[in-house]
C-alpha cells in the first residue's frame, strides 16, 4: 500500500481518512492520485494494487470514497466484494460496458457509482470521487464530533437492528419490480418509490453508524 500525504491527514481517533484508489496500474493510479491532489483538501491518498492489500489497508485506513478498478478483484465475485467495500465507504466502480447489467442493481441501491472504461474517463471518476468526497464533508458537519463519544457498540447494534429489515424490504422490491411489465403503472411507481426511499434510508444508516464507530470496519477476506 502506497500512501501519499497531500497535507497533514485527517483522521478520527489516529485512524486515517481519505481517498483508496484500489487500481491495478500504477500509471493510472498515479495519474488518478496527481488530479485528486487539488480536491482533497489535506486527506490521505492511499493505493492498493490488488484485493489483499486493499483489504489490509482497510484495518487501519478510512476511506471517505473508494475507486475501485474491477481489475484488482480477480477471481472475486463482483457484486458482493463490491458490497462489502461499499459498507466501509462510497464506491466508484471502474469496469467495462460489458458489466454494466451486473453492476445495476448495485448503481439502483446506491452502493456504487459506475464509470465505463472508455476514452479519458480519468476527469469524470474524479468528479465523481469530488461529489462523494462534498457529501460526506456535508454528513459529517451534520452530524458533528458528539457522535464520536457514543458507545461503540451503539453503531453495529443500529446497523443489525435497521440494515437487516431494510435489506429484505429493498430486495423483495426490487424482485418485484423486475416483473413491473406485469403490474399497473401506478403499482410500479409505487414500488420505486419504495425502493428509492430504502436505498435513501440505508445511505443514512450507513453514515450515522460509521460517525459512531471509534475504529473504521475493516474488509474481511473472502
Amino acid at each position: 500500500m502506497r500512501t501519499m500525504d497531500v497535507a497533514p491527514a485527517g483522521a478520527v481517533n489516529g485512524v486515517k481518512r481519505g481517498v483508496m484508489l484500489g487500481i491495478a496500474d500504477p500509471a493510472l493510479a498515479r495519474r488518478m492520485a496527481t488530479e485528486l491532489v487539488r480536491y482533497t483538501n489535506g486527506l490521505t491518498i492511499s493505493t492498493a494494487r490488488d484485493l489483499g492489500e486493499l483489504r489490509a489497508t482497510s484495518t487501519h485506513f478510512a476511506p471517505k470514497a473508494t475507486f475501485l478498478d474491477i481489475e484488482i478483484l480477480g477471481d472475486a465475485p463482483l457484486v458482493e466484494t463490491v458490497r462489502q467495500i461499499a459498507a466501509i465507504s462510497p464506491v466508484i466502480l471502474l469496469a467495462s460496458s460489458e458489466k454494466q447489467a451486473e453492476a445495476a442493481r448495485l448503481v439502483a441501491s446506491g452502493e456504487a457509482d459506475f464509470l465505463v472504461r472508455y476514452g479519458d474517463f480519468v476527469p469524470l471518476g474524479v468528479a465523481l470521487i469530488e461529489r462523494r468526497l462534498r457529501w460526506a464533508e456535508v454528513s459529517e458537519f451534520t452530524l458533528g464530533p458528539e457522535w464520536h463519544q457514543c458507545s461503540e457498540d451503539i453503531g453495529e447494534v443500529f446497523r443489525h437492528e435497521i440494515n437487516n429489515p431494510l435489506t429484505g424490504i429493498l430486495g423483495n422490491a426490487e424482485l418485484l419490480l423486475a416483473h413491473r411489465d406485469r403490474l399497473p403503472a401506478v403499482d410500479s411507481q409505487r414500488l420505486q418509490t419504495v425502493v428509492d426511499l430504502a436505498v435513501r434510508l440505508r445511505e443514512t444508516v450507513r453514515r450515522v453508524s460509521n460517525a459512531w464507530d471509534p475504529q473504521p470496519r475493516t474488509l474481511k477476506s473472502a
